[in-house]
């Protein structure tokens, strides 16, 4: 195990126990523990990948050089702010925080400390979206649903929080214009919060976004279209396709885009630890997760102000 990079992982939900199982497959790891308050968790992820099982994040604070934390959005700021303050380099799936006061804080013991802090939005790392990326300069209008089934889960925040968030990311990188104006609409059915919910948001240089997102749907959707000047983008996270529409005279051809299909979630902790050793920036630091957390906010804003 020497010269491994110690990790732990915080949370052993659905997406923990799969950041565990990630890090237990990654070459140069070593997993020392997952950590849930929920024992009976903690124990049986533990076990099957035969790592220690811990029932608080403080008992891993002097063990690791880097964590994953999966935990309920109301904890990320409390256990990344321990791991912070212990030298420990920090992964937060998103939303980043709960409010831009928490991340702020967490931005400047992270920058006191020279420490490193990525926000776990997973679809900058989609194959898909990383073969196209490169030729979506100057997007003219851009279209994405995301909808999916009530999730039973992330019912402490509403759906803007939960899954627009993911698109707000890849929009605001995408266009790179300062924001004009948003518009935004939403309702709750099964929650005590917003479980569908559209946004518009115009940019200074001219784009526009409109967004839907849903978690009451009887259908599963991750799609994104980018509209250039001769041709636009149809792109499908979920099946990791993209086909690229082009204007050909008085008509449009259709050519489907080659894409290596690789696991993103292993692309982004594999990501995450090579930034940590080389203390390199990450493709979704702190300053992004901050940025999509402030869109993100405001549009729920304006849903419960109509409210």
């Amino acid at each position: 195990m020497l010269n491994k990079i110690k990790v732990a992982v915080i949370g052993a939900g659905r997406l923990g126990s799969s950041h565990a199982r990630v890090y237990k497959e990654l070459s140069g790891v070593n997993l020392i523990g997952v950590c849930d308050t929920e024992n009976s968790r903690a124990l049986s992820i533990a076990s099957s990948l035969q790592t220690r099982p811990f029932f608080n994040h403080k008992e891993l604070l002097d063990k690791v050089q880097a964590v994953s934390i999966a935990t309920p959005t109301l904890t990320h700021h409390r256990i990344a702010r321990d791991f912070l303050l212990a030298g420990v380099n920090v992964l937060v799936e998103k939303p980043f925080t709960t409010t831009l006061k928490e991340a702020d804080q967490l931005l400047e013991i992270a920058g006191k400390n020279s420490l490193l802090v990525q926000v776990g939005h997973i679809e900058r790392f989609n194959s898909a979206f990383t073969a196209i990326k490169h030729i979506c300069a100057q997007p003219k209008f851009i279209e994405v649903h995301r909808l999916s089934g009530f999730p039973g889960r992330s019912l402490d925040i509403g759906v803007v929080l939960d899954l627009m968030i993911h698109d707000i990311d890849i929009v605001l990188g995408l266009v790179n214009s300062p924001l004009k104006r948003i518009e935004a609409v939403g309702i709750n059915v099964l929650s005590s919060y917003e479980d569908i919910a559209n946004a518009r948001i115009s940019f200074k240089n001219g784009c526009v976004c409109n967004l839907t997102a849903s978690r009451i749907s009887d259908e599963s959707m991750r799609k994104i279209r980018i509209f250039l000047k001769n041709a636009y983008i149809s792109l499908d996270y979920k099946n990791e396709e993209a086909d690229i529409y082009r204007k050909d005279g008085n008509k449009i051809t259709k050519e489907a885009i080659w894409i290596k299909k690789e696991e993103p979630l292993k692309k982004e902790l594999s990501s995450f630890l090579d930034c940590v050793i080389r203390k390199n920036k990450p493709l979704v630091s702190g300053i992004e997760g901050r940025r999509a957390l402030e869109v993100a906010l405001h549009i729920q804003r304006l849903i419960w102000k109509k409210k």
